[in-house]
């Protein structure tokens, strides 16, 4: 089978007039500020979905904001395991509105700073967790201070425009095409208005978009609204980032160590995704997914030799020396940069901006779920397969970062400056996809599965 890559020129798509306005980055920061809260703490967020669509987003992430605030209170103060789980139904909001005031020509590099902040956010944790690490009850700062960024995203929040095509879908539209005026800096958005327009009189006739999603002509986007995200979780990121003081202790670091040695893989984690901002719109997002894959592969094979050759089959390393740690430390750091300008941020910027308006709430919704419930999935299991696979545990994430590589290669098409108004050309050129979605003149909304 032919790989999926697919471009889309002029002749392929519309080139909207729209600049690259001091509004349309505010926007993109502040609701940037919904992955820091991400990264310092990660929550739930399936009901997204149904309040997004009916009040927009801008009350969503206000509403967010404030959860995450009381979230961060009920943690500070917890007294029971009790109380620790139920502030985390209050932790999570943060993904959706940035794609829909982004120019197209910037999407990718302002998408990403949502995964900036999410680095940030991680990196932070790491610095206060090694901070806190010996004062008493240092853990209730460690998770109260969560409340900073929140703080922070609730109040932006306030001084957000709301996306021009949430505006059409709640019938506003004179007002929408005020915001368009505003986020592009000019005034020739007619063309562009009128698509949003259209789109938005179409996604009305699905009534129900979780339904919808099932039906055959979405079935490519709902595929990577589900793969992504599962392969982002098996190439074993979020154990390192969850459980690095764990792993470097087990490795035999101090414990003081451990906790700098995270430190380290968090500022490098956040440097990584920076590169990502200026190159995800200039070399596209296959070509970083695929190097990134390589990259994390080469790097994981060489972990678990250094590893596997220290340790040997009984796991008792006895001392390390210097030279050793600085090297296992070093090939983390560069697994840790192939995912991050890579798999990391754009684990979330492809699902994002492949999805028509009709399923966009729905299909948000279920990128964040299927994120959670993998990462809740493989935290819970890494201190068993740590134990009883030892570096062998390197060759299981190994074995999916190859898999989910050659997904990519044969069915992920490029979209790379591509309206969203227009990706569904995307999937209609794909050698493989073509036959799940008709042609634009013929694209039956309630098709059949």
């Amino acid at each position: 089978m032919a790989g999926g890559f697919i471009s889309i020129g002029s002749s392929g798509g519309k080139n909207y007039p729209g600049k690259l306005t001091f509004r349309v980055f505010m926007t993109c920061f502040v609701v940037a500020f919904g992955g820091l809260i991400f990264g310092y703490d990660l929550g739930i967020s399936v009901s997204a979905s149904m309040v997004t669509r009916l009040f927009g987003r801008r009350p969503t992430m206000i509403c967010g904001g404030m959860l995450f605030l009381i979230g961060a209170g009920v943690n500070f103060f917890a007294q029971h395991v009790w109380m620790l789980i139920v502030d985390r139904m209050f932790l999570g909001f943060g993904i959706g509105c940035a794609n829909q005031v982004a120019p197209y020509k910037y999407r990718g590099a302002l998408n990403m700073m949502f995964q900036m902040a999410i680095t940030i956010g991680i990196f932070m944790a790491n610095v206060l967790n090694y901070i806190f690490a010996k004062m008493e009850n240092g853990w209730r700062y460690s998770l109260g201070f969560a409340a900073v960024p929140a703080i922070m995203i609730a109040i932006g929040a306030c001084f957000l425009p709301d996306s021009p095509s949430s505006l059409i879908e709640r019938g506003l539209n004179e007002k929408a095409k005020i915001e368009l005026i505003k986020i592009r800096g000019t005034t020739d958005i007619e063309h562009e208005f009128e698509d949003l327009v259209a789109a938005s009189e179409s996604s009305k006739v699905v009534k129900h978009p979780w339904v919808s999603l099932l039906k055959r002509q979405y079935r490519p986007q709902l595929t990577f609204a589900i793969a992504i995200l599962f392969f982002q979780q098996l190439t074993g990121m979020n154990v390192i980032v969850f459980y690095a003081p764990i792993l470097f202790k087990t490795i035999g670091f101090g414990a003081n160590v451990s906790l700098m040695s995270a430190m380290i893989t968090g500022a490098c984690n956040a440097i990584a995704t920076l590169v990502s901002i200026f190159t995800v719109d200039k070399f596209g997002r296959r070509t970083l997914v695929l190097q990134g894959g390589i990259q994390m592969l080469i790097c994981q094979t060489m972990i678990t030799a250094a590893i596997a050759w220290k340790f040997g089959l009984d796991g008792n390393p006895g001392m390390l020396p210097k030279w050793y740690a600085i090297m296992v430390v070093c090939g983390i750091c560069m697994y840790v940069a192939g995912f991050a300008w890579s798999w990391g941020p754009l684990g979330w910027l492809v699902p994002s901006e492949i999805f028509p308006l009709e399923v966009r709430s729905a299909t948000q919704s279920i990128n964040v779920s299927v994120n959670m419930i993998f990462t809740f999935a493989i935290v819970q299991i890494f201190t068993s397969m740590l134990c009883h696979m030892k570096f062998g545990l390197f060759i299981f994430f190994a074995c999916f970062v190859l898999v989910m590589s050659t997904f990519i290669y044969k069915f992920l098409p490029e979209t790379k400056g591509v309206p969203i108004e227009e990706m569904h050309i995307v999937w209609q050129n794909h050698p493989y996809w073509k036959k799940f979605v008709q042609p634009t003149n013929a694209r039956p909304i309630n098709e059949e599965c």
